[in-house]
């Protein structure tokens, strides 16, 4: 095995099938990586944990481990509890190198992978793009930076593929919420309203937001409701990893610090700032037994 190795972290989920998702995009970037010793870990719900993936490709013979979020923004996983998870293990593995990457964010990668989703469930019906409104749904985060990067995304995706309308909505912790969302763009006089979960797996969340839509589908009937695909393992999202890998191996990349809160004094979560770097998922050492633990936020 080569010297360098790559740890792909996922939060982890209830949701076998969300398991099975990452597993398979894991296994397309081992295609794309031969070079390297590849491994996954998980925060929570799942083996190997982070630190078992760390353990393993150390035990292999890695002396320089590139760990990359398997995340789609920086919200709490990526800035506290993924790197108190690699500290921890480099502070006890001093002659191992662990770098952490960032998030793969607004990138142009996952924008034509998102636009190439949401075409797919565009029936060709006679109903035109500015009839349309399009619904970005995000997990929704307790971090202000992370929420306001789905209303990016839903914005580019709006001008870019010609929608008559968008609106963002978040599956939970964030506001608003599906349903509300989709009470509302029910209102607003669109013949179709297409559903696009930002999401890179399935899960329970997923899951959740397509029946909702289907639910308001049947509420209202003279609306069309399309449920596009998720990410998934499109090929220029297995791009966007294999970009972040290789800027990760070429230098130690800084994530945009400039509005989190963790850093400065954010409007709403002045007190956060300064917080220490600490991880809130200690039970992953020995996996959660289905107490779900003390948690402020719902789970995939």
């Amino acid at each position: 095995m080569t010297e360098t190795a790559v740890l792909l972290c996922g939060h982890g989920s209830r949701d076998p099938e969300a398991i099975t998702e990452f597993e398979l995009l894991a296994a397309a970037l081992r295609l794309r990586l031969p070079q390297v010793d590849f491994a996954v870990g998980y925060l929570e719900f799942a083996r190997p944990t982070i630190r078992d993936g760390l353990a393993a490709l150390a035990a292999r013979g890695a002396r320089r481990i590139l760990a990359v979020p398997g995340m789609l923004f920086a919200a709490s996983h990526v800035k506290n509890d993924l790197p108190w998870e690699v500290n921890s293990f480099a502070a006890e593995n001093r002659r191992i190198e662990v770098r952490l990457g960032r998030d793969l964010a607004i990138d142009p990668k996952l924008l034509r992978a998102a636009s190439d989703r949401i075409a797919t469930m565009m029936p060709e019906n006679g109903v035109d793009p500015a009839d349309t409104l399009l619904l970005v749904v995000g997990r929704g985060t307790n971090d202000p930076d992370a929420n306001s990067n789905i209303a990016k995304v839903t914005r580019m995706l709006w001008e870019g593929m010609g929608f008559g309308w968008a609106e963002t909505a978040f599956s939970g912790v964030a506001y608003p919420r599906v349903d509300a969302a989709l009470t509302r763009a029910a209102r607003l006089g669109f013949r179709r309203i297409v559903v696009f979960p930002y999401f890179l797996f399935t899960g329970v969340l997923v899951k959740r937001i397509y029946a909702q839509s289907d639910a308001a589908a049947r509420l209202v009937p003279e609306v069309e409701f399309v449920n596009a695909p998720y990410l998934r393992d499109h090929p220029a999202v297995l791009d966007a990893f294999c970009e972040r890998i290789e800027e990760l191996g070429e230098n130690q990349p800084a994530m945009n610090c400039q509005l989190c809160k963790y850093r400065t004094q954010i409007i709403g979560y002045e007190d956060d700032a300064g917080a220490p770097q600490a991880g809130h998922h200690h039970h992953v050492r020995g996996i959660d037994d289905g107490g779900g633990g003390d948690h402020s936020h719902r789970h995939r």
